[in-house]
């Protein structure tokens, strides 16, 4: 029997299972995707958010300023591209005005630090691009920008390097009571724990009620976005945002980790909880909204569109709660914005539950809290030639876009959680992530997966279940496929 199962491996259940992993704990993380991160943590606005905006005194306030706080910390430790850029949100009138004022004494009780209320000549000077018109804006310093899905498969590598079990494509399909536990049953067999976490995203709900009657109702919420090419980077140096309304923090115009420009989302309820569809009405207002903001913005240089589902809920807080009548099962769940920023304090509160639970346990003093992740083209002349050296692979460039080599793919092939798809590389190494979005480096990752996994290479997805890319006769040439 596990000590611990976590149903999902997004961000919130890879920070439950970091943490989890510190302490002499049988840990399993059940996720129904084939990869990690591969619902809400793939696609969002890659916002640390500094904790101005949530209601002082909720659970969203608390752990998104001490969420904020550890991420700088875990990326550092477990080599997580993250930059505290800061974040500006604009006023554009007087009511606009009165709203940074409520903002900044909000932020100031839930203890942001460094909060400033700049006039129009401050904000231009720091931000020329931006619309005349702005009147002033909320400086919050601590926001900052990561690299989601790389945050989330950090933090699940460290768990699974010290015994976290990960089992992948096992969606969970039955929950039952059982003497000092729980039985989960997956089309991979049935798993018991004496303790649950429920952190299944906008499927938790669904998954809580296979226990139990549930007193909440997860309402997705779809935000569709442009990714602008590199060329559009200097447009801003800050995460810019407008004045937020009732459903989200509004349009953003922000720098993005890898040297992108990011813009949006809007905010459409939906009903199906896998639409991640554009559309054209959507696309049109993030594209009208983020104009306000940045006048100057060309959207000819956009690279990429792709929508998020927010799992939004009938509470206006996290759902961070055990279950009244069955004592072990907790729900991590409603983790809508800033979720991402909150995560790695998420974390820290399940594994405090399981302390008060097992109050004699100690921290492992072999623990490793490490991480090596190399990024070839981020390194020095000297420890490119080095590293071609040790290993030839890494002088061979696959994705020309994003300067990416054989010798990272092939690591991200052998590491802890390694990727079975083409997109789970994109993920991983950024290979396919610029300009050309994988036409040219497409096939050579997907030969690569085929060669180093023993893949017929028609075996390879592109991503979930079902993405096959080849479907007839293949012969390998070169290293490549050719049909």
């Amino acid at each position: 029997m596990y000590d611990v199962i976590i149903l999902g491996c997004g961000v919130v259940g890879a920070a439950a299972a970091y943490q989890l992993a510190r302490y002499p704990l049988r840990v399993a993380v059940l996720e129904a995707q084939n990869d990690v991160a591969n619902g809400t943590t793939k696609a969002n606005s890659a916002i640390i958010h500094a904790g101005y905006d949530p209601e002082p005194g909720t659970l969203m306030a608390k752990l998104n300023v001490e969420g904020n706080a550890m991420a700088g910390d875990i990326c550092q430790k477990l080599n997580v591209p993250f930059a505290r850029v800061g974040s500006l949100v604009l006023a554009f009138d007087q009511p606009d005005l009165a709203t940074l004022r409520t903002l900044y004494d909000r932020g100031i009780t839930n203890g942001v630090p460094g909060l400033e209320l700049w006039d129009a000549q401050q904000v231009h000077q720091r931000e020329p691009n931006l619309n005349p018109r702005v009147m002033g804006a909320l400086y919050a310093p601590t926001a900052g920008i990561v690299d989601p899905w790389q945050y989330a498969l950090a933090m699940a590598e460290v768990a699974v390097t010290n015994g976290v079990e990960l089992h992948r494509s096992a969606p969970v399909t039955a929950i039952s009571p059982m003497e000092g536990g729980y039985a989960v049953t997956t089309p991979k067999g049935v798993f018991q724990g004496r303790y649950v976490f429920n952190a299944a995203g906008v499927f938790a709900d669904q998954v809580h009620k296979l226990l139990e009657p549930v007193d909440y109702r997860i309402t997705p919420n779809r935000g569709e976005y442009y990714l602008m090419d590199k060329s559009q980077h200097e447009q801003v140096s800050h995460v810019v945002f407008q004045c937020p309304n009732q459903t989200s923090k509004g349009v953003l115009v922000a720098p993005t980790i890898h040297g992108n420009l990011i813009v949006g989302p809007n905010a459409q309820p939906v009903e199906d909880r896998l639409d991640l569809g554009n559309t054209a009405q959507g696309l049109d207002f993030v594209r009208t909204q983020a104009q306000r903001s940045v006048p100057g913005l060309n959207f000819r240089e956009n690279i990429r569109n792709f929508a998020g589902l927010r799992a939004n809920s009938t509470r206006r807080d996290f759902i961070l709660e055990e279950s009244a009548n069955h004592p072990g099962f907790f729900d991590l769940a409603g983790i809508k914005s800033p979720g991402l920023a909150s995560a790695a304090a998420i974390g820290k509160w399940a594994c405090e539950r399981i302390l008060e639970k097992e109050p004699g346990l100690e921290p492992r003093e072999d623990f490793v809290d490490q991480r090596t992740h190399v990024v070839f083209h981020t390194l020095s002349p000297q420890e490119k030639n080095a590293l071609i050296a040790q290993d030839p692979r890494y002088g061979r460039v696959i994705c020309r876009c994003e300067t990416v080599t054989e010798g990272e793919i092939v690591s991200a092939l052998h590491s802890p959680i390694p990727p079975y798809t083409i997109n789970g590389v994109k993920r991983r190494c950024n290979a396919g992530m610029g300009r050309c979005q994988g036409g040219f480096c497409g096939p050579r990752v997907q030969a690569i997966l085929a060669r180093e996994l023993g893949l017929d290479p028609c075996a390879v997805l592109l991503d979930q279940e079902g993405t096959y890319v080849l479907t007839g006769e293949t012969k390998i040439q070169g290293g490549d496929a050719h049909v």
